[in-house]
């Protein structure tokens, strides 16, 4: 079995590095109130994330690794951003201020504590890790998928819920690279392509809520029942 790189290689410590600005996005995501900034968040977002990728897969050499941070290079900051331009009315990309139940402050107070308790949940799994890439992958990654839920959860607006749920599926893909690096090729194939799909649908679904009902707030789809027969 191939040794695992060390907390004192020059991969551990730059994917260290990448997990934290990783983490960082998301927190910059959680605090954003423009579409377009939480959007730029995720992109660096999936650009720390083919980095995390391509570094695991340095030492000991992973070709799949390196397919799926090219995979991931091309799917999440290039394709995912282009289709919400193409589907989404530009008024929504555009909006300054994002429909949320929390202000940023307290949104931001829940997000740490939130990290601090993924990281003290995944702690034996990091101890397990004993020094290992996944001693940084599976706190951050953890992290990630809980903030990205809680995103989802306090955001009213179809766009940032979007993200928030991306931004979830991006901290679990974090996580298990670490975990399972020799993940079939064809399974992230498969995934890349499901997420260009639910994007695609959910962009086109917007653009008709929006133009129906003049908003992508959430809680306003109840006016899309079908009016009464006369």
């Amino acid at each position: 079995m191939p040794e695992a790189i060390g907390p004192f290689s020059y991969s551990y410590q730059f994917n260290a590095l990448a997990g934290g600005l990783f983490l960082l996005c998301t927190f910059g995501m959680v605090a954003t109130r423009q579409v377009q900034g939480c959007m730029r968040f995720f992109i660096l977002q999936s650009l720390f994330l083919a980095s995390s990728a391509f570094l695991i897969g340095l030492h000991p050499w992973s070709w799949h690794l390196m397919a799926v941070a090219v995979i991931n290079l091309i799917n999440k900051p290039l394709l995912i951003p282009w289709l919400l331009r193409r589907t989404v009315p530009e008024e929504v990309l555009s909006r300054r201020e994002i429909s949320q139940v929390l202000n940023i402050p307290i949104s931001l107070l829940i997000a740490l504590g939130i990290t601090v308790s993924a990281y003290f949940f995944s702690l034996p799994f990091v101890k397990l890790a004993n020094g290992s890439a996944a001693g940084v992958n599976i706190p951050i990654g953890l992290s990630v998928l809980l903030l990205g839920a809680y995103s989802l959860t306090v955001r009213r607006e179809a766009v940032p819920q979007l993200l928030g749920l991306l931004g979830m599926e991006n901290g679990a893909f974090f996580t298990s690279l670490s975990i399972v690096p020799e993940l079939h090729l064809f399974v992230e194939l498969v995934i890349a392509f499901d997420v260009l799909i639910a994007v695609f649908v959910i962009g086109v679904l917007t653009r008709a809520i929006h133009e129906h009902i003049g908003t992508t707030a959430v809680g306003s789809l109840h006016e899309l029942k079908e009016e009464s027969s006369q």
